[in-house]
């Protein structure tokens, strides 16, 4: 198969209606069919079954979308890897993509201590929202990235643990329950005055709540102070915390594990010495 024609596929199976799909391709319509039905020809399968409102994937047509938006993605991925390689400027580096606010304390060491090495070479730190460092790995605007379980998968990454962590509740400083010595996540969401915030796109560290929406842990922490909201972070928060806020353990929050984590086909040398000091550390 030819990434054209699996492009075409995926627009189509997306689409589930020919002319949308042309539209979004920037082609017409009858080179598209045609493209389709010389795919199935050549497979052997019906992908399609095609009435007059639309078409609908066949149980065949749906594994080829599955397949074929993870190599479309892969094609992309190896693409960007290797523009990165060449960089027109001949200065080789590395991409690290993190989560916005976690785990700064061993990231700042992790970059000191790898700037020291002999062979080290630039890293460009990327910081993104909830959820989103692992998919910049995967499809490869990153080389590596710091990921952060149970909330982001490692599945088909190779990776290495740096540390385990136990969750806290985040809570305006002077608020009766920051003066317990622990407490239960029941306890936090069920907190009338302070609701939980809302996050536009979330990787399920943060609970969705009615409270004030949010789309940084700065802005979050800010709103703690402000007495608007509460939060459960894991406990390496505490270095980033201003005045207005305090902490209290959660004794049945899951820990969270950070990982770093690389593509399993990589063989950069840059990208092992990095992963070396990461674990040194």
């Amino acid at each position: 198969m030819e990434t054209r024609e699996l492009r075409y596929f995926v627009a189509v199976a997306e689409e589930l209606h020919f002319g949308r799909a042309a539209d979004r391709l920037g082609i017409a319509q009858p080179p598209l069919s045609r493209a389709i039905q010389q795919l199935e020809r050549r497979l052997g399968v019906t992908l399609l079954e095609r009435t007059g409102r639309g078409v609908t994937l066949t149980e065949a047509g749906s594994v080829l979308h599955r397949e074929g938006v993870a190599a479309l993605d892969a094609v992309a991925a190896a693409g960007r890897r290797t523009q990165r390689a060449g960089a027109v400027d001949g200065t080789p580096r590395l991409v690290l993509v993190t989560k916005a606010g976690a785990a700064v304390e061993l990231l700042a060491k992790l970059l000191d201590a790898y700037a020291a090495e002999p062979a080290a070479i630039p890293v460009e730190v990327l910081l993104c929202g909830p959820g989103e460092q692992e998919q910049m790995l995967r499809n490869g605007q990153a080389d590596v990235a710091l990921l952060h379980r149970p909330f982001d998968s490692t599945v088909g990454l190779d990776g290495e643990e740096l540390m385990t962590e136990g969750q806290v509740a985040v809570l305006p400083a002077g608020h009766p329950l920051s003066r317990r010595a622990e407490l239960r996540l029941a306890e936090v969401s069920a907190l009338p005055d302070l609701p939980q915030p809302r996050w536009p796109r979330s990787d399920g560290s943060y609970p969705d709540g009615s409270g004030p929406e949010v789309h940084s842990p700065d802005q979050l922490l800010q709103l703690i102070g402000l007495g608007r909201t509460v939060a459960v972070m894991p406990e390496s928060i505490r270095v980033q915390l201003r005045g207005g806020c305090a902490v209290v353990p959660l004794v049945d929050a899951p820990p969270v594990t950070t990982v770093i984590a690389w593509p399993p086909h990589s063989t950069s040398l840059a990208l092992a010495a990095l992963v070396r000091t990461a674990t040194r550390l």
